[in-house]
């Protein structure tokens, strides 16, 4: 299996903070986001990665050898050289094409501005088909990238839900969404190829299109796990509210 971790946007919201350096190498407790999620990943038994880096690239790809030689991994970084003019759905097809042309594996994606507990990856490795986190316990607002699933239905212990997507997105209906989706996932061998003909569609629409909403086409023609967090706790690091959260959430999670 292989972890992919989105790294090349550029941060805007985060400013200062992110003037001469990417989210992903911003630190808390000495430690960069990017290694962490790379532990965390190493934890629920991935041992190769793909980086797909932009701005301020040089930084990232000098940062990796280093963080692979440390803990024992191989990474791959892959550049997304128009990061300033596109969005999730071409750096995605930029490592899930290589992975296709090179008949690769499964592969878990990852945001890479995201601090999660390390039980979230292991959940979504385990998972037997491709699959989404979906948070079913934090609060949904506006912000929130949504979606709803029809026909779901639940595995014994409630922790995974089958369906199609119906509706994804920000602007959908807050009663009526099944959670948010929080920028993990994974993709199984077979369906690579598949989800790359649907990335892109997206791409060929807009160049600005999330990866997010390969998912809805998919999950019409491929089994697709929604994996619950049942409380398990994340967030993203979008502005300087969220890099608040996320050094308490480091703190609690790792004392």
């Amino acid at each position: 299996m292989i972890g992919v971790i989105l790294s090349a946007g550029m941060g805007t919201r985060l400013m200062p903070l992110t003037k001469d350096i990417p989210k992903t190498l911003l630190k808390i407790n000495e430690m960069t986001l990017l290694e962490r999620m790379i532990k965390n990943c190493i934890d629920a038994g991935i041992s190769k990665f793909i980086v797909v880096v932009g701005y301020n690239k040089e930084k990232v790809i000098d940062l990796c050898p280093q963080i692979a030689e440390k803990h024992d991994v191989e990474i791959r970084s892959i550049a997304n050289e128009k990061y300033d003019i596109t969005n999730t759905s071409v750096s995605t097809f930029i490592a899930s094409s290589f992975i296709e042309e090179n008949d690769l594996d499964d592969f878990v994606l990852i945001n890479g501005d995201n601090v999660v507990d390390p039980e979230i990856i292991s959940r979504i490795a385990d998972s037997n088909n491709t699959g989404m986190i979906i948070d079913n316990f934090k609060e949904l607002d506006e912000e929130s990238f949504k979606l709803i699933i029809d026909d779901e239905s639940f595995n014994e212990d409630k922790t995974i839900a089958n369906g199609k997507i119906n509706s994804i997105g920000k602007g959908l209906d807050i009663p009526s969404s099944t959670g948010e989706f929080i920028g993990v996932s994974k993709v199984k061998r077979d369906d690579v190829a598949e989800f790359n003909r649907i990335l892109e569609r997206l791409i060929q629409e807009d160049p600005q299109n999330y990866y997010d909403y390969a998912y809805k086409d998919l999950s019409e023609i491929k089994t697709i796990d929604f994996v619950l967090t049942n409380g398990l706790k994340w967030t993203e690091i979008d502005d300087h509210k969220d890099w608040e959260n996320a050094q308490r959430l480091v703190k609690e999670l790792e004392g």
